[in-house]
């Protein structure tokens, strides 16, 4: 997810010494600079993507946009509103709350009729998605999501869900009646899509332009646990009813997924049967360890909310499983000691790889051999599994009504959400983010146009027609792009400078944390 949610006590922490660098006006100034910039000269209807050149020549999501596009995916445009409402209460400036509200109206023109999001929304229609889908996103070698047009909306990379918590809190800001028919289709969006075993599908409703792997059960990036996490939001604040038992329902998804021994991990996805299954051709079928780790995590939260013994009987086994997959030392990526997937069945380490210079002449397969594996899909997960064991012994020690005390699920009467949403950015695949300064140097270095100037490391080729079907020379197995005809993003070493959505959110977030060191 794009953001943490932190307490006031630890923003206090993180805020005091800061506001004491700057004066309260020079940092307004140069908040109010920066967001008029971003609002008046580089916002398309109200909605942004995460990159741009200076001339606005061109523009990236994750990959490369048309003018007419905003990105959902976050740090996109939901990103942006939630920083706008945090701008908001750290000043109770009105112009904030109107900026939210533009990108608001971004995601509700945007909002497909199911009631979720696709990664980006293009003003121009539908004729001129079809095209990109057809031209760029056909030929991102990598980014095979990218590669098939589909008439429905998605879970994946969180933006669907970032976009509803984003409608809700701003709904609840004022309570204007105009935001709460969006918010209704998109609470409908999560309890129409659940299956009845109480998963989601990636993409949803089913179209069949699209693999089929689009329907299947899934935890890749914290699907399940993003979608709870919002109805408990909805059931925290508005007290609908109806959300109750798909939260219950889901979270018992976790359970009946776990396999049996000898291998009782978890699998990124999962055939309608509950059989583990293949996603993209670089997801084989098999075990993920990342995600069983994840999953572990998520079993003791939802024991927390519930005090139900069921959620955490079996983590045992899945911790000693991930000890016998671990790698031996001098095996692995730094501290990263376990491979990412396990075949099934005989709990042997599998490794991708790809061989081609396009998508036209390139393929991806795997084998059992750790040698050259892919760039962007990394081979191996950084797991503490000795951590998630004292966590799970502790957690057995509080009995059950201890745990529930303070459960949303257990709670009377509706709750507020935090003033708060947007802290310490998590760049996701944003590859141009980077880490905010103090809050003097933040302010030092606002240009006089009103943008921080951020080297772009990440950049793409241009379109330029389909890939050929000879591979071109050169050794593309672990780069993240392939020939010239791929326009997968990549990391440069000659980054140019622009303006960059992730930066802005980034120095803005420090600079009301500084704000609201009496907060």
């Amino acid at each position: 997810m794009i953001y943490r949610l932190i307490c006031a006590a630890a923003l206090i922490l993180i805020a005091a010494p800061q506001a004491q660098a700057q004066s309260r006006e020079e940092i307004e100034q140069t908040m109010k600079r920066a967001t008029r910039f971003m609002v008046e000269e580089v916002s398309t209807n109200g909605g942004y993507v995460w990159s741009y050149l200076p001339d606005r020549s061109r523009r990236w999501g994750e990959l490369e946009a048309k003018p007419s596009m905003v990105w959902v995916q976050p740090p996109g445009t939901a990103t942006m509103g939630h920083l706008f409402l945090d701008a908001y209460h750290a000043t109770g400036d009105e112009y904030y709350y109107q900026a939210a509200e533009k990108a608001a109206a971004a995601l509700i023109w945007g909002q497909h009729r199911s009631g979720g999001w696709n990664y980006f929304i293009d003003f121009a229609g539908p004729p001129s998605t079809r095209h990109w889908y057809e031209t760029v996103g056909r030929n991102a070698w990598r980014m095979e999501e990218f590669q098939h047009y589909a008439d429905n909306a998605t879970f994946d990379d969180a933006g669907t869900s970032e976009a509803m918590q984003f409608l809700l809190r701003l709904y609840l800001e004022k309570l204007d009646p105009k935001y709460r028919p969006a918010l209704d289709k998109a609470i409908g969006f999560v309890l129409e899509s659940q299956y009845p075993i109480g998963g989601w599908p990636q993409r949803w409703p089913y179209d069949s332009e699209y693999p089929e792997y689009a329907r299947f059960i899934t935890f890749n990036d914290d699907v399940a646990a993003e979608n709870i996490k919002f109805l408990l939001m909805v059931h925290q604040t508005l007290g609908d009813p109806r959300v109750r038992e798909p939260i219950i329902r889901a979270m018992s998804t976790f359970v009946v997924t776990q396999l049996g021994a000898p291998q009782p991990g978890w699998a990124l996805q999962y055939t309608l049967d509950l059989k583990p299954a293949a996603a993209r051709t670089y997801e084989p079928n098999a075990l993920h360890t990342g995600t069983t780790a994840a999953n572990v995590r998520q079993l003791m939260n939802f024991y927390r909310m519930t005090g139900e013994t069921k959620f955490l009987a079996r983590i045992p086994e899945a911790l000693d499983w991930l000890d016998s997959v671990r790698l031996p030392e001098g095996q692995g990526s730094g501290d990263r000691h376990f491979p990412t997937f396990i075949e099934l069945g005989t709990n042997r380490p599998i490794y991708v790889h790809r061989r081609g210079s396009n998508v036209v002449n390139g393929e991806y397969y795997w084998d059992y051999s750790p040698e050259a594996p892919l760039g962007h899909y990394s081979a191996y997960r950084a797991i503490d599994v000795a951590a998630l064991r004292r966590e799970h012994e502790a957690l057995k020690t509080v009995p059950p009504e201890e745990v529930v005390a303070s459960s949303p699920l257990h709670a009377t009467g509706t709750t507020p959400l935090p003033r708060y949403f947007v802290v310490d950015l998590e760049t996701g695949s944003d590859l141009n983010a980077q880490n905010a300064a103090e809050p003097e140097d933040i302010v030092r270095t606002l240009n006089q146009d009103g943008w921080w100037p951020t080297p772009l490391r990440a950049t793409s080729n241009p379109y330029r027609g389909d890939g050929p079907a000879e591979s071109a020379p050169g050794d593309f197995r672990s780069t993240h792009v392939g020939d010239a005809t791929d326009t997968s993003p990549y990391t440069t070493d000659t980054p140019v400078i622009g303006i960059s959505t992730a930066t802005y959110i980034a120095n803005m977030s420090r600079l009301i944390q500084a704000l609201v060191s009496d907060w």
